[in-house]
């Protein structure tokens, strides 16, 4: 089973070595390591040395470094799955790292569970050099992955493995040639979203497939440092009301939802539907979700945490006399309290 493995980076040089370390310490190693630098202005390209030295010692190893102008962590993921030479893809954020039995033991659940087409694990958490309790609302239980992660993300991307085959079915963006076939082009995590995209991209896929847990921690995620996107954004819940609407308006139509750019036109939202990944179940034409809930029952979970959200929101926008928010959120909420 050949892996490719994305490390999005920006600015992180130093912990960007931390994380390159623990990849060349697997048991099972990659096939394939792909650098995506997002346009950083530290010492990050001086990485290739120590990419050069890794593939020297394994030289059965494909190394890439790609620069791309500053794009944000979505285009950089994307940017490493268009470029990705295996069916499998695991991803390892530049500031975290691997245990050394990672992705030995999750290559080892999908060979058992050939079904299964996406896996995550469980973590450890250091803030500034000491191991914190991950607070229970974090716990991974591994059952129900949609109705677990609707409130938060609970899946680390540095924890996941999936197969190309789920990505493509669930790629936002494609693209209809001249002559009508519609071609992917390679948006999988939204690029428009600054936070939250693993969030969007996880639900989309709990929705309509089974995901795996691997119930022991493999990955260890460090919390402190100044630049980490979520210290950077306030109100988190923004982003994840987009999540939801357009989990609701794709769920309106049983299709995943898809925006289209016409060659030479403009961009439209329309609902495409793509070919079904051969090794793993999706919903019949009762059930909306994998774990078996209806398409109403799932339409009313996301109602549920969207009148939530909002409501935080709503708060929050008071709080801080954000007017045009509060119109905003006040408009929204009333429409989600009309009745059918």
């Amino acid at each position: 089973m050949n892996v490719s493995v994305i490390i999005p980076t920006y600015n992180r040089y130093i912990f960007l070595k931390r994380a390159l370390v623990s990849l060349y310490a697997q048991t099972y190693p990659p096939k394939e390591i792909i650098v995506v630098d997002d346009g950083s202005t530290d010492d990050t390209s001086y990485i290739t040395v120590i990419l050069n030295s890794i593939q020297n010692l394994n030289p059965n190893i494909i190394i890439k470094y790609i620069y791309q102008n500053n794009s944000g962590v979505s285009s950089a993921r994307n940017m490493g799955i268009r470029n990705a030479s295996f069916e499998w893809i695991a991803f390892l954020d530049s500031d975290d790292e691997w245990h050394k039995t990672k992705l030995e033991k999750q290559v080892d659940f999908h060979k058992n569970n050939i079904n299964i087409l996406m896996s995550y694990t469980d973590e450890l958490w250091i803030r500034d050099g000491v191991e914190v309790k991950i607070p229970k609302k974090f716990k991974k239980i591994g059952k129900d992955i949609f109705s677990e992660n609707i409130e938060y993300c609970n899946i680390a991307p540095s924890s996941v493995l999936v197969s190309r085959e789920i990505l493509n079915y669930h790629a936002l963006v494609v693209r209809v040639q001249n002559d009508g076939t519609v071609q992917n082009d390679g948006e999988f995590f939204d690029e428009s979203l600054e936070v939250c995209e693993d969030y969007d991209l996880w639900l989309r896929i709990a929705l309509k497939h089974e995901i795996g847990l691997v119930d022991e921690p493999l990955i260890t995620k460090y919390a402190g440092h100044d630049d980490q996107l979520s210290f950077k954004h306030w109100g988190m819940d923004r982003f994840r009301v987009v999540a939801l609407e357009k989990l609701l308006k794709s769920e309106a139509k049983a299709t995943p939802l898809k925006k289209t750019e016409l060659l030479g036109g403009t961009t439209s939202v329309v609902h495409e539907q793509q070919s079904e990944p051969k090794a793993t179940s999706l919903r019949n034409t009762t059930s909306s979700s994998f774990s078996g809930l209806t398409r109403e029952s799932t339409q009313a979970l996301i109602l549920k945490e969207l009148r939530k959200k909002y409501t935080i929101l709503l708060k929050g926008a008071i709080k801080h006399d954000k007017i045009s928010d509060k119109k905003n959120y006040l408009k929204r909420l009333r429409e989600l309290n009309e009745p059918n």
